[in-house]
């Protein structure tokens, strides 16, 4: 599960990489050893008298809890998690649309002063927090209508992730306590997450805040505390105030493709110097600025430079393929052009694909973590080992090309 929650629209992802591969790979007997659900009303008594033993008051105990019971959708829909298989392409133009590129330029117009006095608080510009917004919730519009307490508690009573449930349902109560929500507000996504920008209730408890004054964080109803506590939150993550997140640009047809990748980073003059330049031609600044090169499709498709803040994209979610749409999105919400779709037509593998490209890499000793058609910096990092031995561009892009050559063993 993510330090940050997800959301209907990008449950759609998040569970996505975070959490959703967690089945793939797991033999059924696993879960043979989780209690019966008769056990649950049990389980709860005892988890009450834990809460009040961490300082949480016996009336919120018994408000929050009494009466609650086992939810078994929540825990079809945990053991029912896919990975999600669309690339940047697909994921960008669904979700960054003409009609959510119109509502979130209005949505800047109309809340002008509360952007302007959160970015002076926290560093935090308006674009980037209507960026997630839009992906989180589609600006508050789709927040989710399960009980979370309800979620909460099965998932804390299951024997997949207990541990990490249990933290959450205690935090979800220390919100209540602190007078933020009652309980009957806490309805979300079956997972526990909350409010417009869909936080788990660990992080409501750490960052929300109170923008208006009124004495309560009501990141629901409440707007502006939603926007503070989500700029908030990404301070937290290490926000740099003042310094871009990501940057489209060209690349040429030859570079140092072994170096391209958003978990390198390399002064701005390194990537000036091999021919990388903005959109049209104009010259990227040969200073030392910290820069990963980011190719989502390749050597082919859109290429980014990505900063630190990007970084901070990537600790909201770990997805390269929503962080990259955010962090694009909100950059076209700050008034950059359109994307490029890249340099030439890419094609892109399916999930079955994918999983199978890891597992010929796992027969050659590369450590890909699961085997799950997700592409993360493991994969990556293997396939840029065997696309130099194969003699390709080491772009880390799993091509059909490459997936040729590997299913060939040469």
């Amino acid at each position: 599960m993510a330090k940050h929650s997800m959301t209907p629209i990008t449950s759609v992802l998040a569970r996505v990489v975070l959490c959703a591969a967690v089945l793939l790979g797991t033999a059924p007997t696993a879960f043979a050893a989780c209690q019966s659900p008769a056990a649950f009303e049990g389980w709860l008594q005892g988890f009450k008298k834990e809460a009040v033993a961490q300082g949480i008051s016996p009336n919120v105990v018994a408000e929050a809890l009494d009466g609650l019971s086992y939810d078994p959708a929540v825990i079809a829909k945990d053991r029912g998690q896919s990975v999600f298989a669309q690339n940047f392409l697909q994921f960008s133009g669904r979700m960054v649309s003409g009609n959510r590129l119109s509502v979130g330029a209005g949505l800047l117009k109309k809340n002008a002063a509360t952007f302007a006095k959160i970015q002076q608080k926290y560093g935090v510009p308006g674009p980037v927090l209507v960026g997630f917004w839009g992906l989180e919730t589609d600006f508050g519009k789709v927040m989710g209508n399960m009980d979370t307490l309800r979620s909460l508690a099965t998932l804390a009573f299951d024997c997949r992730r207990p541990d990490e449930f249990r933290e959450q349902l205690l935090d979800a109560l220390r919100v209540i306590q602190r007078g933020d929500l009652t309980p009957s507000d806490m309805r979300g996504p079956w997972a526990g997450e909350v409010g417009q920008f869909q936080f788990v209730p660990s992080v409501y408890y750490k960052y929300a805040v109170d923008l208006d004054g009124d004495g309560t964080r009501n990141l629901i109803t409440n707007t502006a505390d939603a926007l503070a506590s989500a700029a908030n939150y990404l301070d937290g993550l290490g926000w740099k105030p003042g310094q871009p997140w990501i940057e489209e640009v060209r690349v040429p047809a030859d570079l140092p493709w072994d170096q391209a990748d958003v978990t390198i980073k390399k002064p701005r003059a390194f990537w000036a110097q091999h021919g990388v330049t903005y959109p049209g031609g104009r010259p990227i600044p040969a200073d030392n600025m910290p820069a990963g090169l980011h190719l989502p499709m390749g050597r082919n498709g859109p290429a980014f430079l990505t900063y630190p803040n990007f970084d901070v994209y990537l600790e909201w979610n770990k997805s390269l393929v929503y962080s990259t749409t955010a962090a694009y999105y909100a950059t076209r919400l700050a008034g950059a052009p359109a994307l490029s779709q890249g340099n030439a037509p890419v094609e892109a593998l399916g999930l079955p694909e994918m999983k199978e490209l890891q597992q010929l890499l796992a027969k050659r000793g590369f450590d890909v973590g699961k085997i799950d058609g997700v592409i993360g910096a493991q994969s990556r990092d293997a396939i840029r080992a065997m696309q130099i031995k194969f003699g390709l561009p080491a772009d880390g892009y799993p091509s059909a090309e490459f997936l040729s050559h590997l299913r060939a063993g040469g």
